[in-house]
């Protein structure tokens, strides 16, 4: 799903989810090796014309990661210290590799990235977002399965946690 069709599906979540993201410039990626392991590296992340961005450096391992296996996570930047206002925000999806020199083009006018770059617009499968509220902690989560934005809450004892 394209990120704005995401953003009208769930307005807020997806406005608390931009405002982390662009808080930093640097995010955290997650990717699959050939031999199924995570790879975590740093990337850029970019919303622009109703999408989400990843670039990269062509021949970086992330790009192969996504070239082969194109399912990744994407950690938002939580920044210095501890207060991460608006939350722990990650998307995950498929990264779909752009070849496009129309787009390629348009991308590079808007940001003037270093020249060669990759690009993969965001195909997202499921935001979720984190923090605590008092003494619980609160879990949004948005998949585009039509039921919503699902939130749950948890105390710091053994119950189980509740969806409200």
């Amino acid at each position: 799903m394209a990120w704005a069709d995401f953003e009208a599906a769930a307005p807020e979540l997806a406005a608390t989810a931009r405002e982390r993201f662009g808080a930093f410039q640097h995010h955290v990626l997650a990717t699959l090796r050939a031999d199924g392991s995570p790879r975590l590296t740093g990337i850029e992340a970019t919303f622009r014309h109703g999408e989400l961005w990843l670039g990269c450096m062509p021949g970086a391992r992330k790009v192969h990661d996504l070239l082969r296996d194109p399912r990744f996570a994407l950690h938002a930047n939580p920044g210095p210290g501890t207060d991460m206002h608006g939350g722990d925000v990650r998307v995950s999806g498929r990264a779909l590799h752009v070849t496009d020199p129309a787009v390629l083009d348009r991308f590079a006018a808007d940001l003037n990235p270093p020249l060669p770059f990759a690009l993969f617009r965001v195909d997202v499968g499921e935001v979720v977002r984190v923090w605590v509220d008092g003494e619980e902690m609160v879990v949004q989560t948005w998949r585009p399965d039509g039921r919503g934005v699902r939130m749950l809450r948890r105390g710091n004892d053994d119950s189980p946690p509740r969806e409200v």
